[in-house]
This record gives structure tokens, sequence and C-alpha cells, in this order.
């Protein structure tokens, strides 16, 4: 067990899993630049470290996944060395090796939703509330809402999402393909966890590749997507016949 203290995230290594978790709770985690520039360095670590961590955790602290972007530190107007660093960090997350699963309980509204679309999986609790407040305060999307959102429920309801402002809760986010499990505000953590080391005891060559093609995959025809997975893939895993072997006695 390896645990960083870097204030605003806090990084938890633990089994070949590593979990994030967003460390603003008095503040509902919103998302001020100094926070995204820890996450970007953590994550940047992580991706650099494949052999020792196979899969992520993002999460926040207290209870809420993130309210947000941090509107004091806007109206203050607080910026980022890098202007693109939110969007930045957001693409290197779909980028990075290791699949990322997003765990969120209570608010995760307009930024905080655009980081959980970049994430590969999402659970969320029961009183989970996504929302998009873009229009409220009359932002327009520069993160990846207006293309993740529509990839991942479809462009009907991405458009009504957006469009409305409306709060989509736990339940409903299942319904419409928002996050792949909605589970009991209690049972979040315990599950989430159960979750990331069952998909960390499968080979991680193949989720990094599956990650990966996936990624590659998308911007491609389908005949060519196709012809480049079985002419340009890596190949087997280096630990492949030692995996059948293992299930062989099980």
């Amino acid at each position: 067990m390896n645990d960083t203290d870097s204030s605003l995230v806090i990084r938890t290594d633990h089994d070949g899993v590593s979990t994030l978790t967003l460390n603003r709770p008095e503040a509902l985690n919103a998302l001020s630049p100094l926070l995204f520039e820890q996450l970007r360095s953590l994550l940047s670590d992580i991706a650099d470290s494949p052999d020792e961590i196979g899969v992520v955790i993002l999460t926040g602290a207290g209870r809420s996944f993130s309210a947000g972007n941090d509107l004091k530190a806007i109206e203050k107007g607080d910026k980022l060395v890098n202007p693109y660093q939110q969007a930045e960090t957001l693409d290197f997350i779909e980028q990075m090796p290791q699949p990322v699963i997003a765990s969120v309980r209570g608010h995760c509204y307009t930024g905080a939703l655009e980081l959980a679309l970049a994430c590969d999986l999402l659970i969320c609790a029961d009183d989970a509330r996504f929302c998009d407040t873009h229009g409220k305060w009359g932002m327009v999307p520069t993160w990846g809402m207006t293309n993740r959102l529509p990839e991942r429920v479809g462009p009907l309801v991405a458009r009504d999402i957006m469009y409305s402002g409306r709060v989509v809760e736990g339940v409903e986010a299942i319904q419409i393909g928002l996050a792949n499990r909605c589970v009991p505000e209690a049972k979040l953590e315990a599950t989430t966890n159960d979750w990331a080391e069952t998909v960390a005891t499968n080979s991680w060559h193949t989720l990094r590749e599956e990650k990966k093609q996936m990624r590659l995959l998308a911007e491609m025809t389908r005949e060519d997507g196709l012809k480049w997975a079985r002419e340009k893939g890596p190949g087997v895993a280096p630990d492949m016949i030692e995996r059948i072997q293992e299930g062989f006695k099980r």
C-alpha cells in the first residue's frame, strides 16, 4: 500500500489499482486550476508506470464526485499556465494506457460530467446527480462535452440533457447508458474496488491494447479497422501460456 497526499488530489495504490480522489470536499470538489494541475501530474505518473498500475479509479472525497468547474476561481480570473490544461487532461485520460473507472456519488455537474465522460467506465451511487449547466451560466463546452455525451448516450438524449440542464439521477443514468452500474451509496466504494480488482486480474497487456484499439479504430472505416486489428496488433501477452495453464488448474 502506498499513499501520496498531494492535497487537492490523493493517490492510493493497492494491488495494481490506483485510486485518485478529488480532495476538496468542503467545496464539493470544485475543479480549480490547481486541482487540475495536480490531477494531470498524477495521471502522467500512472501512465508512465504501466507495469505497476493496471487500472485507475477516479472518485471524489465527501458527499460528491464534483460540483463542476470552480465558478469562484473563474470569477476571480484564476488561470492555468496552459489555457487548455483541463481539456487536454480529459484527452489524456482517454489516451493513457490504463482503463479508468469513474466512481460517482452526489453531484457530477458540468465540468465534472465532462471529466467522468472521459473515463472508460462509470459506476454511480443511487444518490448521484448528473447535470450539464453550461446553458444556465452562459458558458459553452470546451472540454469535449459536445463530443463525448452524444457518443455515450446518443445525440437525442444528449440534446435533452444539454439543452434543458435537467438533473439525471443514478437510476436513469443506467437506463440511458451514461453509467455502467448504479448501486446503493453505502456500497459504492466496495463495489467500485471489487470491480477494479476484477478488471486488474486480467492481462494488462490485453487491457491496454483493447483501450488503444477502440480509440484508434473509431477513427477508421469499419473495413480499415478490422484490417488494422488483424494485421497491426501487438500479438499475445508474454504470459499467455502461463495464464492458460493456470486456468486449466482451476
